[in-house]
């Protein structure tokens, strides 16, 4: 793909010409009746006009670059042998519309053995990096931002790059108490439905034989938090889903347990705690405390992060702004110094 000078020269707003040289790539890029040029139209607010192998863009400066940034990421994806949907377009436009690229040319990628997973936003792109340096991270905010799911997927590509020899997934039940002995069947048909999400992003990653054959031989451990007590995880990937919902004793525990060679990622929405009314949660008395110390990150996500469907950050952020104010005596675990990378 190469760029065109504008023309005529010299105006803002002038168009900007793109002129791609692999005519095969173009249809999966233009979408099918143009769908995704039409999607980026509307999201930038731009005109897209395609003649061949040749795409005009027309409209105010900014969003032009926006939109031949996204353009360019697309067809960079295509050349990579990846596929484009929707959700990808989305994420092309999120991430050409930050004023700097912290990461390159090349956002961080993840690859494991069914799919390459790439950022959909900055936030991502930072959670990513902050994994992969740290021994322990937390990744706060809303559902819907991938804090999960990124994290089984970069806990399967270190376990496959032999960074660890094994991966624990846990969470804690709350629903259930964490006394699961009223509901039916073995430990595991108790505590799977908790761990659903987890599974989900697992089958992503892996086929699922090889699935069921890493969790049968231990090298793949999904259990319930109340199942950590009293262990050393040593040279492990290790996972704390839904942290939100822990006590201040479940959540010393938890990060007591690591162990040496070991990688923690501790998630949760401390908008969404499913604890007793009165009971602080674990999270956030780790965050209020752990804050500044050396080897641990903080990333936190927002409603711009979220990619799920697009009303969901709507009804994320119609949430958010009806919060209660923080307790002074508690503190704010979102201040300033604890935000993406910090």
């Amino acid at each position: 793909m190469t760029s065109m000078p504008p023309t005529p020269a010299g105006s803002a707003g002038a168009p900007i010409f793109l002129q791609f040289d692999d005519n095969r790539l173009l249809p999966e890029l233009f979408g099918e009746h143009d769908k995704h040029l039409v999607r980026i139209e509307q999201s930038v607010g731009v005109s897209l006009i395609n003649r061949g192998n040749r795409l005009a863009i027309e409209g105010p400066e900014d969003a032009s670059d926006v939109a031949k940034e996204a353009l360019s990421r697309l067809y960079q994806r295509l050349k990579g042998g990846q596929g484009i949907d929707p959700a990808d377009v989305d994420a092309a436009v999120r991430m050409a519309s930050q004023p700097t690229n912290l990461f390159g040319e090349q956002e961080p990628i993840i690859r494991t053995r069914r799919k390459q997973i790439s950022a959909r936003t900055p936030t991502q792109s930072a959670y990513i990096e902050a994994i992969r340096q740290n021994d322990l991270v937390f990744g706060l905010g809303p559902a819907g931002t991938g804090k999960t799911y990124l994290a089984v997927c970069l806990g399967v590509a270190m376990y496959l790059n032999n960074q660890v020899e094994r991966i624990v997934f846990t969470r804690p039940a709350v629903e259930a108490g964490e006394r699961l002995g009223f509901l039916p069947g073995d430990v595991k048909e108790k505590v799977d439905p908790y761990l659903r999400p987890i599974y989900d992003a697992l089958y992503d990653t892996l086929p699922a034989d090889q699935v069921a054959r890493k969790i049968d031989s231990g090298e793949i451990e999904i259990a319930p938090l109340a199942f950590m007590r009293g262990r050393t995880l040593k040279n492990a990937f290790v996972l704390l889903d839904e942290g939100q919902n822990t006590s201040l004793m479940q959540m010393k525990m938890f990060l007591t347990r690591l162990g040496e060679n070991s990688r923690m990622v501790i998630t949760g929405d401390l908008s969404q705690v499913d604890l007793p009314p009165g009971q602080k949660s674990g999270l956030r008395d780790a965050v209020e405390t752990l804050r500044g110390l050396p080897g641990i990150d903080f990333v936190r996500f927002n409603e711009t992060d979220v990619v799920r469907h697009p009303l969901v950050a709507r009804i994320v952020k119609a949430y958010d702004d009806r919060r209660p104010p923080v307790d002074p005596l508690e503190g704010d675990p979102f201040a300033d110094d604890v935000g993406a990378g910090s």
